[in-house]
């Protein structure tokens, strides 16, 4: 089974192009406006102009107000929205539009009755849990994963084209989500690690 790959965080032209001929799935556009990799919708528009058809568009939001969100969606064709704040279902299923619900793990969080207050969501994303909002490019203990939790599995928090083989191999997520893996800066991609973080990832499907 193909492991699909989100590149998320793109602010440039020349990283959205990157991405998808690198053969990302998705591309995700961050609209949480403390985070330096923020866009605004006007901005991400312009940028989703040069995705081309089938390859998904993901908007990142932290307990955004509803009408910041439906203006997102008018503004551009999105295809995922991807709630990373501290949203419940009845939030997130008022813009009927397929959605991943991001899980902050650490020991103590049940992932299992998290998944099952979420029985709608496209997906869970599991990230790392930091202070504030968003992984910080911190690796998870993925022990903490349970068995047969429930629904999709999106496997986030530190990927690197270093680690994510391991990653995908380890825990057999339907897809990873990278953003600073990828960086030579905070919302500056690089271009040769977005390439080789999809050929480890084709490498590791390969394997299995």
């Amino acid at each position: 089974m193909k492991t699909r790959i989100k590149i998320c965080g793109l602010t440039r032209e020349a990283d959205v192009d990157a991405a998808v001929t690198a053969g990302a799935d998705a591309i995700g556009f961050v609209f949480y406006p403390p985070s330096p990799r923020y866009v605004t919708p006007q901005r991400a528009a312009e940028l989703a102009r040069r995705i081309p058809p089938f390859v998904d568009v993901v908007g990142l939001f932290v307990n955004e107000a509803p009408e910041t969100v439906l203006a997102v969606c008018d503004a551009l064709p999105i295809n995922v929205l991807q709630f990373h704040g501290d949203e419940d279902a009845a939030y997130c299923q008022q813009f009927a539009r397929p959605y991943l619900r991001a899980a902050r793990v650490r020991p103590g969080l049940d992932l299992v009755e998290f998944a099952g207050s979420f029985p709608d969501a496209r997906g869970l994303l599991l990230d790392a849990f930091v202070e504030g909002y968003g992984g910080g490019g911190h690796v998870f203990d993925w022990t903490l994963i349970p068995s047969g939790l429930p629904g999709f599995l999106v496997l986030s928090g530190g990927l690197t084209a270093e680690n994510v083989g391991d990653a995908v191999r380890r825990v057999s997520p339907v897809a990873v989500d990278v953003s600073s893996g990828v960086e030579m800066s905070k919302g500056i991609k690089d271009h040769s690690k977005i390439a080789a973080f999809v050929a480890a990832v084709r490498k590791a499907d390969e394997s299995i």
